[in-house]
């Protein structure tokens, strides 16, 4: 979890229109990831309010020095900060909710996602991007998520373009993103999913509609991966949740596949329903949606998780270890 800072003590009234502007920025130089964010946070700064900037060190390094001295700006973990999707939406919501009960009328954050994350599993940090639209709506949020065009490869720049509806620009301006596409439509969408490599040989274990206690014992009775008993555990209960979800909530059968090597783990429950109607299930606790409290629990704790329908019916994957892409 990360450590909540103490908020700047006396944010400017009215600075900033209430509800989350989410934009984008693609950059080729550091000059150009300066040109965007030093204006946009200096603005934030002048204005009184809470600012902070999550970003890999050396970038991170770079806008601290063009900041002003004592600037009072906050810079944040990224590794704790981006362990996973659900506990990064976690994480912010309580960092905003803090400036907010401070007083803040206007917080400013400057961002990026870790270039691992973006490398190994895009796929449920696309959800992200659509989800923080909705996620962050109730707090006087201005951000800027970066990305730098020299390494973010096309289908994830793709994303980024259909998940902000603004633009941010040099001189820390926003204007209106025409590619944006609404988080709810975003997400209905059926994302291709690419098979993990390691699912390219014969699954060591099918079960077919196996209880909660079955699911968890085939995980640990598979385990040859040498990961730390703690992720094995986290993947143990991320299973059992999912095939009881898949059981009382899905279509049967239900399909259990468990693949597993050094270093490694992947497990995949099908069954033949359309899986949660709510399409932020597993990124935001669920109030309403029938099932969706084990999906909120393994998107907590599981090192990656997709979701995938296709006309077959609806299969989550769980990996533990390395994604191995």
């Amino acid at each position: 979890m990360v450590q909540l800072p103490t908020p700047l003590s006396s944010p400017a009234a009215g600075t900033a229109a209430k509800g989350y502007d989410h934009a984008a920025v693609q950059y080729a130089s550091d000059e150009e990831l300066l040109a965007v964010g030093v204006p946009f946070l200096t603005a934030g700064i002048a204005a009184g309010e809470p600012t902070a900037v999550s970003l890999a060190p050396e970038r991170a390094e770079l806008l601290r020095e063009a900041l002003p001295p004592g600037s009072g700006t906050h810079f944040l973990p990224t590794d704790d900060l981006y362990a996973r999707p659900a506990v990064a939406i976690r994480s912010y919501r309580e960092l905003l909710a803090g400036f907010v009960d401070a007083g803040a009328t206007g917080i400013r954050v400057f961002g990026e996602i870790p270039r691992a994350a973006i490398d190994t599993s895009w796929d449920w940090w696309a959800r992200y991007e659509a989800a923080v639209n909705h996620a962050y709506g109730q707090f006087p949020l201005r951000s800027v998520c970066a990305y730098d065009t020299r390494t973010t490869p096309r289908h994830v720049l793709d994303d980024v373009a259909r998940t902000h509806p603004f633009v941010a620009v040099p001189g820390g301006e926003y204007r209106p993103n025409d590619g944006y596409v609404d988080p709810l439509a975003f997400l209905a969408v059926p994302r291709p999913t690419a098979p993990h490599p390691i699912q390219r040989a014969e699954p060591l274990v099918v079960l077919t509609d196996p209880q909660p206690r079955e699911a968890r014992q085939a995980v640990l009775a598979a385990n040859r991966t040498g990961l730390p008993a703690a992720e094995i555990d986290d993947l143990v209960l991320a299973v059992s949740e999912i095939a009881d979800n898949a059981l009382r909530h899905g279509r049967p059968p239900v399909t259990l596949r468990i693949w597993a090597g050094p270093g490694c783990m992947v497990v995949t429950v099908h069954d033949t329903g359309d899986g949660p109607g709510d399409p932020f299930a597993g990124l935001l606790p669920a109030d309403r949606e029938v099932g969706g409290r084990g999906l909120w629990i393994t998107h907590q704790i599981c090192g990656e998780v997709t979701l995938h329908r296709d006309d077959t019916g609806f299969t989550a994957r769980l990996t533990a270890g390395n994604p191995g892409r």
